[in-house]
């Protein structure tokens, strides 16, 4: 068991130095990177990360990729008429957006403050303020305070000390959270 927690450690450590590695070469190449921004794993910019912005407070969750210029342009421009296709644009993301496990947001859009993009998504349409977009193609769900309400009135109530301590708030939750679950939807 040892063995499988050293190794552990390993990998997370050299995992978070790569990681650190390819943001500092992409703003050695132009990312723009608020204040307080938080990665969680591996993030994609792209080839051109010099066109992402990205705004103070975000988290971005592990896979979210930037996807800033066409690659099937080089198939298309093999084609006779299409020999100077080509797709570049800007990524803007404000300030307090969460992007979730492996989302995808495409060239051109352009995200506004206190958004939340679900996981698995693909944004091709830009999102305005305030906004929770989820799907492929990412649509529109809610205002974010629609998404809080949603989110307090499923609240889960434990003693909040125990943020303070992840093992203690982790035995809690095992121990406390009840084994229900969503029923099915019918059609």
């Amino acid at each position: 068991m040892i063995f499988y927690r050293i190794f552990i450690k390993i990998y997370t450590a050299i995992e978070q130095f790569y990681n650190k590695s390819v943001l500092e070469v992409c703003k050695q190449k132009g990312l723009i990177i608020g204040k307080n921004v938080r990665f969680e794993g591996r993030i994609y910019f792209g080839s051109e990360p010099f066109l992402i912005e990205i705004g103070d407070n975000t988290g971005l969750a592990d896979g979210v990729r930037f996807i800033n210029h066409g690659g099937t342009t080089t198939y298309l421009r093999r084609l006779k008429g299409y020999e100077d296709a080509r797709i570049f644009g800007r990524i803007k993301v404000g300030k307090n957006c969460l992007l979730g496990l492996n989302s995808v947001i495409t060239e051109n859009v352009e995200i506004g403050d206190n958004c939340i993009l679900g996981s698995n998504s693909v944004l091709t349409q830009s999102m305005p303020s305030n906004t929770v977009f989820a799907g492929n193609p990412a649509q529109y769900i809610c205002t974010i305070e629609e998404y809080g309400d949603i989110i307090l009135n499923k609240n889960t109530i434990y003693p909040r000390e125990l943020e303070a301590n992840k093992q203690k708030l982790d035995a809690y939750l095992k121990e406390n959270i009840p084994h229900k679950y969503k029923k099915a939807k019918k059609k």
